[in-house]
């Protein structure tokens, strides 16, 4: 399994980061949709494998529904998606290299955050709620727990769990640019994702599934989702475009000038491999 050494990675991210903010709207709102439903899929796989589990099994619950939540993020980054977290590492570090601007930068976080939560809520309406699979015992008691522990944080403590989250999506991400195979990709994506999970750490698309679903079920209020959304959102801004991007580029980057030559934007990457 060849690989990039991080120098690589971030010239590899920004060129990323320069295309996401190229894309027409439409197929930015198409691939967000995408992310969002794969990711809702993850955590609908979790909450079915380890729905079941009780007794001397349920302490294995959480490490068992984190080993496959990863699925989400695998599909979105092989097989094409546009997911908020991930976009809030490699369109920022863009914008540090001076490839987008500002506007750019928030206009795809947009588009981004809408399209995902389309994609989620709609995985989580239709399968959820109207096919029943986080509707029916013993499924729906832990579809509302999973709901309940994230929606009693405290604003601080959402946030702060927020961050946690993106320091390891967005080095999944990371690793998944560095990767030359699916193999090493797949690896790259699977261990830090399985392990904010197994934390217990609060992912914003993430959330866009497990918390509606509870609502659909006559469970909680869309006001409630409104003030867990808000923090999770920061924190998952904060943990991918400071601890990820701001972190990297100040560690690696050798001469601005070979990132910032122009400030014409175009999708130029040295690389020629496929992302």
């Amino acid at each position: 399994m060849g690989y990039s050494k991080p120098e690589k990675i971030i010239e590899i991210t920004i060129g990323n980061g320069v295309k996401k903010t190229n894309y027409p709207a439409v197929q930015t709102m198409i691939l967000g949709f995408e992310a969002g439903a794969f990711i809702a899929l993850g955590y609908l796989l979790f909450i079915r494998v380890t729905g079941t589990l009780s007794g001397n099994l349920q302490g294995l619950s959480n490490l068992i529904g984190a080993s496959v939540f990863p699925i989400g993020l695998i599909l979105t980054l092989l097989a094409g998606g546009e997911l908020l977290t991930g976009n809030m590492m490699a369109v920022p570090l863009a914008r540090m290299a001076k490839r987008v601007t500002s506007g750019q930068v928030f206009k795809n976080w947009f588009l981004v955050t809408v399209s995902n939560f389309l994609g989620a809520v709609f995985v989580a309406y239709f399968f959820g709620h109207l096919v029943g699979l986080t509707e029916t015992v013993p499924y729906l008691e832990k579809t509302i727990s999973i709901a309940e522990h994230k929606l009693d944080a405290s604003f601080l403590q959402a946030f702060i769990s927020g961050i946690g989250c993106n320091w390891l999506v967005a080095s999944a991400v990371w690793l998944s640019y560095g990767a030359d195979d699916m193999t090493g990709k797949i690896t790259g994506i699977w261990f830090p994702t399985m392990a904010f999970v197994a934390i217990g750490f609060q992912h914003v698309i993430a959330n866009m599934f497990v918390i509606p679903a509870a609502i659909f079920s006559g469970h909680f209020t869309w006001l409630e989702y409104i003030h867990n959304f808000i923090p999770v959102f920061l924190g998952n801004a904060v943990g991918g475009t400071i601890f990820i991007a701001m972190a990297y580029w100040y560690a690696y980057k050798k001469d601005e000038s070979n990132y910032s030559k122009s400030k014409v934007i175009q999708p130029v990457v040295k690389s020629n491999r496929v992302r």
